[in-house]
């Protein structure tokens, strides 16, 4: 599986991976892909993204599954669910746009000219302050909306199509604009279609197939139409560049330890300092998320140090070999200019419509 997050790195070291250990993402066995896997749920109307989320751990019969940004009952369409450790790499969804289609309902009627208009002035930054039925705290944020396009308009009707910042709401975009207009407006309907990299033009899965997918599965051993359901959590990281380290500095990751330049292989070339990326295996398996405290020359002119401050691990430990000593070892705090705060993301994201 070729990984876009991987193309083009210069390698500052040479290293080969030892296939006994770990495993390529597109070639996981199906226990480790419902641990680190990504399924692109087409949510119908009715249920909450919470039900939604349980119906999929109840039908692949899992522990842990978690959603990247809700959607209100009556919306439909994209919604990434994460398996397993794989939940913890949804965050990095946030950092990317999200495309919405929604049906509006004006008050009285109003021309397509003077509606395209009033759209036009909802582009850019924008202030809002989340409805009284939110989960996150109301307190006026800034958001960006980067298009809004009027598509079709059918008596007091229209539809429209919005690619905005995560965590924008689009109920509240609809509602302004129904009061400059002054009649007012009303959201009927709304699909999401995008987020960040991922778009409903990939398969989406019903929840009744996969449902069908794992049951096939478990009475036969045919893991191929599962396979197509259930894809690599590496998928939704491919939003941030990434870097690859050796097989031995895997385990020390995975229990915390930042990542030592000796470990590296190969970075981007104009790596920056602070930049947010993932930190992979020689197979592509994602380890976890890190920030950069050196750049790519000050990697290659270092023997020793700090290169990466690990953000957030991924990867269960053990996984790999350990190789490293913790004898006398003390755990090194590494300050690195903070580019991406991914807890307060996901809190400022939980509910966003």
């Amino acid at each position: 599986m070729n990984l876009p997050q991987l193309e083009n790195l210069v390698n500052v070291d040479d290293d080969v991976t030892n296939d006994n250990y770990g495993h390529y993402p597109d070639k996981r066995p199906i226990e480790s892909l419902l641990y680190y896997g990504l399924v692109l749920v087409d949510k119908p109307a009715g249920p909450t993204s919470h039900e939604v989320v349980a119906w999929v751990k109840r039908a692949l019969e899992i522990e842990k599954a978690g959603h990247s940004g809700t959607l209100d009952p009556g919306a439909t369409g994209l919604l990434p669910v994460g398996l397993g450790e794989g939940t913890k790499a949804l965050s990095v969804l946030l950092l990317g746009p999200k495309e919405y289609y929604a049906l509006a309902r004006l008050h009285s009627h109003v021309s397509d000219d003077r509606l395209k208009r009033v759209m036009h002035e909802f582009t850019g930054e924008l202030y809002q302050r989340p409805p009284q039925r939110s989960s996150v705290r109301r307190v006026t944020r800034v958001r960006t909306v980067y298009e809004f396009d009027h598509l079709e308009s059918y008596d007091r009707l229209v539809l429209m199509r919005i690619l905005c910042q995560a965590g924008t709401y689009i109920r509240k975009i609809i509602y302004d604009v129904g009061e400059v207009l002054s009649p007012g407006a009303t959201m009927v309907e709304l699909r999401r279609t995008r987020v960040s990299n991922l778009s409903e033009q990939s398969s989406l899965v019903r929840l009744h197939d996969l449902a069908d997918a794992f049951l096939r599965y478990k009475e036969n051993k045919n893991d191929e139409k599962l396979r197509r359901l259930i894809i690599p959590i590496e998928h939704c990281l491919e939003g941030i560049r990434g870097i690859t380290v050796r097989d031995t500095a895997v385990d020390a990751l995975c229990h915390g330890a930042p990542l030592a330049v000796p470990g590296v292989v190969a970075v981007p070339e104009d790596l920056r300092v602070g930049e947010l990326v993932g930190v992979y295996t020689l197979k592509g398996e994602i380890v976890g998320l890190g920030q950069a405290a050196m750049t790519k020359d000050e990697i290659e002119q270092n023997a020793r140090g700090i290169a990466f401050a690990m953000k957030r691990i991924i990867m269960k430990p053990n996984t790999y070999p350990k190789a490293w000593r913790s004898k006398g070892e003390q755990a090194v705090n590494v300050k690195v200019p903070t580019e991406v705060d991914l807890d307060r993301l996901e809190n400022e994201n939980a509910d966003e419509l």
